[in-house]
């Protein structure tokens, strides 16, 4: 591996400005071997987060090739016809239904972040969680107000209901945390930080830090009510 392409190029950038001005299939068309180039690029930086990823924990994506999503849009139900996305993306899948939550990045001039968590939890899922948290809701706290979830994430994000889901008190003690619908856990970067060389270590502590959150949520969704 050269020099330098363990690290987001500003070339990365470059190429997503120039398509936002020209997202169309003519002018894609005719830099398909820029493309092609960033993208080889951008798939060397998720290979060499992939290793550092498997270093503390088991990830079932084979590849940084693997992890990227297309950059063709599927417009078929949107508005919004334009042919590409403008940012570069990918996930990592966690091995054996053990191992629950999921990695992401977003490269995107203005908009790149490191993210994970619970995007869609199925119904039977979230009900498991919200019964969770409903009977003892002090772990999952301990966590998320803990000194380094706070520096890394802030706070847990996600959609919420407005109201308190069917089937639990309003008045409950917990219903900041019952009241969501997807738990995720978002840290944000300026384009100054991923271009610089300390980009991938601080998306790799990123993800680890995200592992407290991932254990207790794998040990609520996949034991039963006697731990087995």
């Amino acid at each position: 591996m050269q020099k330098g392409e363990m690290r987001i190029q500003s070339s990365n950038f470059d190429f997503l400005s120039k398509l936002k001005k020209n997202n169309h299939r003519e002018w894609f068309n005719a830099h398909k071997a820029e493309y092609q180039k960033e993208l080889l690029s951008m798939e060397s930086f998720a290979g060499e987060l992939l290793k550092n990823l498997n270093i503390h924990d088991m990830i079932e994506t084979p590849s940084g090739k693997k992890s990227l999503f297309r950059i063709y849009r599927d417009t078929r139900f949107s508005n919004d016809k334009t042919p590409y996305k403008t940012y570069w993306s990918g996930s990592f899948k966690r091995a054996t239904k053990y191992r629950r939550g999921g990695y992401y990045f977003q490269i995107e001039e203005g908009n790149s972040f490191i993210a994970g968590g619970f995007w869609g939890p199925v119904p039977a899922d979230l009900k498991r969680i919200r019964d969770d948290i409903a009977f003892d809701a002090a772990p999952l706290r301990k966590i998320l107000k803990s000194k380094s979830f706070a520096s890394m994430f802030g706070t847990l994000q996600g959609e919420q209901l407005k109201k308190a889901p069917q089937g639990y008190e309003a008045g409950h003690e917990a219903i900041d945390l019952l009241r969501h619908k997807q738990f995720l856990l978002i840290r944000r970067f300026s384009d100054k930080e991923v271009l610089s060389k300390d980009f991938l270590k601080e998306a790799s502590l990123t993800f680890k830090a995200m592992r407290p959150f991932f254990d207790y949520m794998s040990e609520v969704l996949v034991t039963d009510a006697n731990g087995m």
